[in-house]
């Protein structure tokens, strides 16, 4: 990810692709610039009901990508699919060896492999069967938007998270 903030993809792209895309790496970006200057205490601590912390929804959107995109669009068999939740809730879940530096790192990494598969597809590809789905797999263009929305909501909560934290949501 960049240091100067990723904005959203020029009006003028025509590419429904490269707009898709574009607004994912948008939020994919924001995401990070909200969690880079937060300190470590604030990361790991809750600040709502529900229990999510910022680390937590990390964790989470890098099994997002993972989940649609490799075990969902591609079909691919993936070792613990739900890996972010707590075991028998809905809860996501960091463990004690996941520091913001290593699930920054995952994630960076998962980003990367989601390009790769997008890039190579086109939006009207149907997903494969036998991974996420079993029958009726949507096609790229619908978990692309899919994403788009689970960033853009999730960033909008963690902008909660970091405004009650220091005041300063940023970009």
């Amino acid at each position: 990810m960049t240091s100067e903030p990723l904005g959203e993809p020029p009006t003028t792209v025509r590419d429904p692709h490269a707009i898709v895309e574009g607004q994912l790496d948008h939020y994919r970006d924001a995401l990070l610039r909200k969690l880079d200057p937060l300190p470590e205490t604030d990361r790991v601590r809750s600040r709502v009901p529900s229990g999510w912390t910022p680390l937590g929804l990390l964790k989470h959107l890098t099994a997002v990508e993972r989940r649609w995109l490799e075990w969902g669009f591609l079909g691919v068999q993936v070792d613990d699919p739900w890996g972010d939740q707590q075991p028998g809730t809905e809860g996501w879940f960091v463990a004690d060896d996941e520091s913001y530096a290593v699930l920054r790192e995952r994630f960076e990494e998962r980003v990367a492999r989601s390009r790769e598969i997008t890039a190579a597809a086109s939006l009207d590809d149907v997903a494969a069967l036998g991974g996420r789905f079993e029958a009726d797999p949507p096609n790229l263009a619908w978990i692309l938007l899919h994403l788009v929305q689970e960033y853009a909501r999730h960033v909008g909560h963690l902008d909660i998270a970091v405004e009650i934290a220091h005041g300063d949501v940023g970009e």
